[in-house]
């Protein structure tokens, strides 16, 4: 499970109860497959997420894979050790079609059935991979699981019994047939035990194995190709290293990309877009940054090449743990999101949206929020969304609509030495009239506000809220009202990547 960074309750287990259903039947033909890797063009500001529930009475909810079989299945796995089957005509099975609880400790909120991934040849051979933390010490492992006779087989284990916390677990098949898998970095705080940016422990890592063969005493293969294959005092499964938590990572299947979210230590949230030809030996930063910030120093080297996240945010958003998502590359929402990842936030369930922008940089958005305590996103073969949530454990399937942005935001700024000040227009492109309104921005790195004017505005951390003054809290539709700020910056005087006004995401003119 993603780990919240700062004191709180331990999460109570709901004991919910399933009513029952008949078994699935089996479609009459194979799934189309997923659209094309053409991106959408529709401004992210008019997007906006709808989730349906669609199935209630799962017990903590950790990850959801769909089966390439016709059948139109979903299987979720639950923290304790089991597999569930959603199919969307008779909805969940009572029973589970996996159980593996006599080898799963379930300890502690983060440990538990973590991660599923379906063989390649699932169709005829009915083999999938279940990561866990395995009874009696908790260890981060990866097993063959063949459906037709019930049988576990561990693959690969890591040893994880200091704390309970960090333990990833996501794994799933590249487009070049590998497994991937991600382990976080063993828990507590702060990287006790220096794993991310070491390189003889699987600790803080993201993996890269071959399942369909063997080699010598191990139950896989160590690709050829893996970057630290035959380095002295190197794990060769290792594929990239320096993260804290990747709970949550996906291939984008139009052009093999990695898109991984991890876990931030109570500063940065942080997503990565890692394309191929620049992911073997990649270096995620951690503990030596969090997100784009030095975090420890003594962990921070001159000869290494750190992967900078494309994306970060603040817990001043209100959220506490990314919540990694997929690149949507169904057929129903092309035209909206087509070539557009999504992610969310545990704590926040805010909906973020991001894009490549054609110019080597990335268009991002507030577009909606999912149900609370979000866990996992997950695809059907057709490529449609669905995601679950832990508390209290249900199913939602994942849709998108346009809807046009309800105001608009015209900056100007004006920019010297250490100083800059920026004047915002904010129009009512509603047809309702406005009576008192909220701006939420963030500030990029090193801008800290100084003074503002026509508003009443706060600054916390990286994120700015600004309401309206006493004269101009009321914008008819079509009226525009101005206020300002001026901030102190350190060399970076570029403008908010995103804006929104009473929670909707505004369009921008900069």
């Amino acid at each position: 499970m993603p780990g919240k960074r700062w004191a709180a309750s331990a999460l109570l287990a709901l004991s919910l109860t399933a009513a029952g259903a008949p078994p699935a039947t089996a479609a009459s033909s194979a799934p189309e497959r997923p659209a094309s890797a053409a991106a959408a063009t529709v401004p992210l500001e008019e997007i906006n997420t709808v989730t349906e529930q669609v199935a209630f009475g799962l017990y903590r909810p950790t990850a959801l894979v769909a089966p390439d079989d016709g059948t139109g299945r979903l299987f979720i796995t639950e923290k304790r050790g089991t597999v569930r089957v959603y199919h969307p005509d008779t909805g969940l099975d009572a029973t589970p079609i996996i159980d593996i609880t006599s080898s799963v400790d379930e300890s502690g909120n983060e440990r538990g059935l973590l991660g599923i991934a379906l063989s390649p040849d699932f169709a005829d051979s009915h083999e999938l991979y279940l990561a866990y933390t395995a009874l009696p010490d908790g260890a981060v492992t990866l097993a063959r699981y063949d459906m037709d006779d019930a049988t576990l087989d561990p693959l690969l284990a890591q040893e994880h019994a200091e704390n309970t916390n960090h333990n990833g677990g996501n794994i799933t098949f590249g487009t070049d047939g590998m497994l991937y898998m991600s382990i976080g970095d063993g828990g507590g705080s702060g990287d006790p035990f220096d794993s991310g940016q070491r390189l003889d422990t699987l600790l803080g890592k993201i993996l890269r194995i071959d399942v369909s063969r063997t080699c010598g005493d191990l139950p896989y293969c160590v690709p050829e190709d893996n970057p630290f294959t035959g380095v002295p005092g190197a794990r060769g499964e290792i594929w990239m290293y320096g993260g804290r938590n990747p709970w949550r990572f996906s291939v984008d299947r139009a052009d093999g990309s990695l898109w991984i979210a991890d876990v931030g230590q109570g500063r940065w949230e942080e997503i990565n877009h890692i394309k191929p030809g620049a992911q073997a030996g990649a270096n995620l930063g951690w503990s030596c940054y969090e997100g784009l910030e030095v975090f420890d120093e003594t962990q921070c080297r001159d000869d290494v090449t750190y992967t900078k996240p494309i994306f970060t945010y603040s817990p001043y958003t209100g959220g506490c743990a990314v919540i990694g998502g997929q690149v949507y590359r169904g057929r129903q929402y092309a035209d909206l999101v087509g070539g557009t990842y999504i992610a969310t936030d545990y704590c926040s369930s805010t909906v973020w949206a991001l894009r490549e922008d054609g110019s080597g940089g990335y268009d991002q958005a507030e577009i909606g929020q999912t149900p609370t305590q979000v866990t996992a996103f997950g695809a059907t073969p057709e490529g449609e969304l669905y995601v679950v949530n832990d508390l209290p454990g249900g199913l939602h399937r994942v849709s998108f609509e346009r809807a046009k942005p309800t105001c608009h935001v015209e900056y100007t700024k004006r920019a010297w030495g250490t100083g800059m000040s920026v004047d915002l227009t904010i129009t009512n492109t509603g047809d309702t009239p406005i009576d008192g309104w909220t701006l939420r921005f963030p500030l990029p790195q090193g801008q800290t506000i100084v003074s503002d004017w026509n508003t009443d505005l706060t600054q916390g951390g990286d994120m700015v809220t600004a309401a309206n003054a006493g004269h101009n809290a009321l914008i008819e539709p079509g009226e525009s009202v101005t206020m300002g700020y001026l901030v102190s910056h350190t060399g970076d005087t570029s403008l908010p990547a995103r804006i929104s006004l009473n929670r909707d995401a505004c369009s921008v003119t900069r």
